[in-house]
């Protein structure tokens, strides 16, 4: 069955099967003590082996991987001496085959995943949201996938949660209350992430998984090699894109038990940043991957300096072990010692939790999963020195690197495709469009409805001007009529005319009343005057 030299302990070889390597393990120790020459040693095994690997590259050293050791260098100077005290006879400097990766596209190939990829879970973690602005966040998300909105960039989520904030009356009659002080505050935390970088990981071309699980034309996997330093000085965002990454390991890769040797290896450096911190559901997350992920074929390795910095539902799951010194100068150092002892499977020839304080650099206690699937007993191991340099590499070496190796620049060049940022931004811009064009409606027909009561009062005012007018003009005949009247010569006229009249009626009167009467007795009864009178009357008039 095939093995991966680690050391020599107990006048034993120290392996690990490499059927049993996608059972995880842990590479412990404080700083100083040879943890990263472990881990660098282990992936040079694990990649002479054929399988791929990922490291994330906190101080810049373990990009030494890509250049092959050397006996002139101070450093690698004692290495063959050591090679030879444990029997690594097949011992010699070699370089690893590589590539280099970069969150923010300095110093390797740029990484990026879409929001869509990262999910509302880790998101929520990466800004540190409540469980009131998670939910938001979770409606947002839910609400794209509905709408056929592609969130694939920073600003693809501020414009949805721009929408929703629109729509919060509409959208909390069916998925609970949408605050516009939530979305606020969750475009804040955005405008931090664009702060610490984010900005440059979240887009296209997203990450292909299948580019970290290659191997070079002599059979040897790929070890990647994530450039962490500067990612450290934004730790939320380092967990949360590593976490991000096992996820969709587990999601990505098909069922395959146990196989002879493992499709990718991790190595966690710093492991201690997933956990800070962390809420109950990212660390449920984090466990429920780790526990599961090993039937993908995939070995988790965190690196660490102390074990309790593992939570327990994690560590439980670490079956391969290597344990450098641990100092316990503070009461947190003793449990982390005690707790160190307690987890390997003892061996009545070492006091274990002595053996941590007193292991030289280079020098640790290793447990490895056997064949058999059960814990070997500890043994005190002179590990085995790495082949590759110890050190970073300059920066015209990984340039040329870089432009050499199978990727390409098939990342290198952003692409923004039409997505949610675009989509709600025409729909804004057409809903604006159509309200300034109804504002623009409305003010016409007020205008015309202005323009109309001004016509109608217009009319009116011309109609009373004309009824006035004419009202004056009868007066002024009245008027005409009555000073005509009052001159002399017409009152002289009409004075002859009564006059006449009035003999001329008085005449007819008397005539008809001798007609009717008979005599002029008769004539001068009351009947006679009665219609003399009116006879009068009638010429008088």
């Amino acid at each position: 069955m095939a093995e991966l030299f680690i050391g020599t302990g107990g006048g034993q070889r120290q392996s690990l099967v490499l059927k049993r390597a996608n059972r995880h393990g842990l590479i412990a120790g404080a700083t100083g003590t040879g943890k990263t020459v472990t881990l660098q040693g282990l992936a040079e095994g694990f990649s002479a082996a054929g399988v791929p690997v990922f490291v994330s590259d906190v101080k810049g050293d373990l990009a030494g991987l890509a250049m092959a050791g050397s006996p002139l260098a101070k450093t690698h100077a004692p290495f063959a001496a050591r090679a030879a005290e444990i029997g690594d006879t097949d011992w010699a400097y070699a370089e690893t085959p590589v590539q280099f990766w970069d969150l923010f596209g300095e110093q390797g190939h740029p990484v990026r995943a879409t929001i869509s990829e990262m999910g509302p879970l880790l998101l929520a973690r990466l800004m540190g949201l409540n469980e009131t602005q998670e939910g938001v966040l979770a409606i947002a998300f839910h609400l794209a996938d509905e709408e056929g909105l592609l969130l694939l960039d920073l600003d693809d989520l501020q414009a949805m949660l721009a929408d929703i904030a629109d729509r919060a009356a509409a959208i909390s009659t069916t998925y609970g209350n949408v605050s516009k002080a939530s979305v606020g505050a969750i475009q804040r935390q955005l405008l931090q992430l664009r702060g610490q970088g984010a900005e440059q990981f979240f887009g296209e071309p997203a990450l292909d998984i299948a580019d970290f699980m290659d191997v070079d034309d002599q059979g040897r996997g790929i070890v990647n090699i994530l450039a962490a330093d500067k990612l450290m000085a934004s730790p939320r965002l380092y967990a949360t894109f590593l976490l991000w990454l096992l996820s969709e390991l587990f999601e990505t890769l098909p069922e395959v038990g146990d196989p002879d040797r493992p499709k990718l290896v991790f190595f966690f450096d710093e492991a201690h940043l997933l956990f800070d911190e962390a809420p109950a559901a990212l660390l449920d997350k984090v466990e429920q991957v780790v526990r599961l992920i090993r039937s993908k074929g995939v070995g988790v390795y965190f690196v660490t300096q102390n074990p309790i910095d593992i939570p327990e539902g994690v560590a439980g799951q670490l079956g391969n072990r290597v344990q450098h010194a641990l100092r316990a100068f503070t009461p947190r150092d003793q449990r982390g010692v005690r707790a160190a002892a307690e987890t390997f499977r003892s061996n009545p020839a070492i006091d274990v939790e002595t053996a941590i304080t007193e292991l030289k650099v280079g020098e640790a206690l290793v447990s490895m999963l056997q064949a058999d699937g059960a814990p070997a007993p500890v043994e005190r191991t002179l590990v085995r020195p790495p082949r590759s340099r110890v050190g970073p590499v300059t920066p015209v070496e990984r340039g040329v690197l870089i432009a050499t190796d199978a990727i390409g620049d098939r990342y290198d060049i952003p692409i923004d495709r039409e997505s949610a940022h675009e989509l709600l931004g025409a729909k804004r811009a057409e809903a604006e469009a159509a309200a300034a064009e109804a504002q623009a409606d409305a003010a016409d027909a007020k205008a015309d409805a202005h323009a109309a009561r001004e016509q109608a009062r217009a009319a009116k005012q011309a109609e009373r001007e004309r009824l006035a007018a004419q009202r004056e003009a009868d007066r002024a005949a009245r008027e005409q009529a009555r000073a005509e009247a009052a001159s002399p010569w017409n009152r002289a006229v009409t004075s002859a005319t009564r006059s006449a009249s009035s003999t001329v009626g008085r005449t007819v009167a008397s005539e008809v009343t001798k007609a009717v009467f008979g005599s002029k007795r008769g004539a001068g009864g009351l009947g006679a005057k009665i219609l003399r009178g009116v006879l009068g009357g009638m010429f008088r008039g």
